[in-house]
């Protein structure tokens, strides 16, 4: 009996270290499965409807009309030349539609809370509510892009900014409606509440791309990619270092690629979730899945998260030839809680070049210590040559809890060079590190004199 454990034990030990390694066949296939959209002919420069670059003028109305005759020909692209334009509201897509922003322009929207009235349903946090309106705003679109080397201002540092101060009563509102399962119409925030609003959203959308453009000062998640599926981020920038202010959310979403992007960001680079305790739960079936992030420098607060509203379930995240070009707080961070339930799993990251961090890997079955009766299921997490120069506080952090133990760990060629804290491993099992390296390289032991 024993021989037959130790053999199964042998076989399985195998197995999971053969399949540790990184499946390019499999992104090659999800990349393949995701479409760019498909956008008409016809095309329309905003100065030709009357608006002006001139970064005094309202031109909500002249971007309204444009969008209003894309529609009428089933789309097309939306030239924005050379110059500065202020919009007062959202801008809402219609499907087809190319927002085109040439080199040199910049949008700029208000700072004015009343301008992204009427409310729109959307996301905050991981539950569904009717909110303000994100700036640009998707929703049950296809075929939709926002390209060119120009600017999207957010304007968030000023009157948006002083709502985080304000925004507790609103939070807690929301995720008591979350937990009790409020009928989603009865879920109303906008004024008084202080809930600010994303910049970019994509809600129940497919086949888009965003490309090259700069995003700047969000007033809170700036690129929120919701319900969505088979979407291209590349070649995008960021300087948005307000209050959460991460550079790309994709929550509930699937088949993604985010590539060649430069990050800037006042809270995590790319922060991969899939909604909020009973509600996430709730819609299992909808798992955040198939995301690819490869080619990225990362500047902000966390590299790659997962988490923590990710009660849906984040599966098939794939992580590889991205480097720090600033400090991160840490590089790659997967973190849920007892209230969270749902799993993590299959998550594969390579080739990660970082500087100074205070952890470089962090895994956390018991992120804040919250929660009780909902416990993750974290499992098949592969890391492979990442190279650290300094971790100020732990190299690498893994927790569990005893009766929910985080699986099949795999680090391989890892080094950092330096830390406070090398390892803390705690409520996990079956993990298999193979030459990794905390602080200085042992060499030959010292003989005795």
């Amino acid at each position: 009996m024993k021989l037959k454990y130790l053999v199964f034990f042998l076989i399985s030990t195998f197995s999971f270290a053969q399949n540790s390694e990184f499946p390019s066949t499999k992104v090659d296939s999800i990349v393949k499965r995701i479409q760019l959209p498909v956008i008409p002919y016809y095309q329309i420069n905003v100065l030709k409807l009357g608006a002006k670059g001139d970064s005094v003028t309202n031109n909500k109305s002249f971007f309204d009309k444009a969008m209003s005759l894309c529609k009428k020909n089933n789309g097309g692209t939306i030239i924005v030349p050379k110059g500065i334009y202020k919009i007062n509201g959202p801008i809402h897509f219609v499907s087809n539609v190319n927002l085109k922003i040439e080199k040199g322009a910049k949008i700029k929207f208000s700072d004015n809370p009343k301008d992204y009235l009427p409310m729109v349903l959307t996301s905050w946090e991981g539950t569904m509510l009717y909110n303000y309106s994100p700036l640009i705003y998707a929703y049950e679109c296809s075929n939709i892009a926002i390209t060119g080397e120009g600017t999207i201002d957010g304007e968030g540092g000023n009157i948006w900014k002083s709502y985080k101060a304000k925004e507790e009563v609103g939070k807690n509102r929301s995720r008591e409606m979350n937990h009790n399962n409020v009928a989603l119409n009865d879920r109303e925030f906008g004024e008084g509440y202080f809930l600010r609003p994303q910049m970019i959203q994509f809600f129940n959308c497919k086949n888009v791309l965003v490309e090259n453009i700069r995003i700047e000062n969000s007033p809170f998640w700036c690129l929120h990619l919701l319900k969505s599926q088979s979407i291209t981020i590349r070649g995008i920038s960021y300087k948005s270092l307000n209050y959460n202010n991460d550079g790309i959310d994709p929550e509930y979403s699937k088949n993604i690629l985010i590539e060649n992007v430069t990050f800037n960001n006042g809270d995590d680079n790319v922060a991969v979730k899939a909604g909020r305790d009973h509600e996430g739960r709730a819609n299992a079936a909808t798992p955040s899945e198939n995301i690819i992030i490869r080619n990225c420098n990362f500047k902000g607060l966390h590299g790659v998260v997962i988490g923590s509203e990710m009660s849906a379930g984040v599966q098939n995240v794939f992580v590889e030839n991205c480097k720090t070009i600033g400090y991160l707080k840490r590089g790659i961070y997967l973190k849920t809680n007892a209230d969270r339930g749902g799993f993590i799993k299959n998550v594969f990251v390579r080739n990660i070049q970082l500087d100074e961090v205070e952890d470089c890997l962090y895994i956390t079955a018991n992120y804040h210590g919250e929660g009780s009766g909902f416990q993750s299921d974290i499992s098949n997490v592969h890391f492979s040559d990442i190279t650290c120069n300094k971790a100020s506080e732990s190299g690498i952090v893994i927790q569990g809890f005893p009766n929910k133990k985080i699986r099949n760990i795999s680090l391989k060629n890892i080094e950092i060079k330096s830390a406070k804290n090398a390892l803390s491993n705690e409520n996990a099992e079956n993990v298999l590190m193979t030459d990794v390296f905390i602080g200085k390289k042992a060499t030959v032991p010292t003989a005795a004199k």
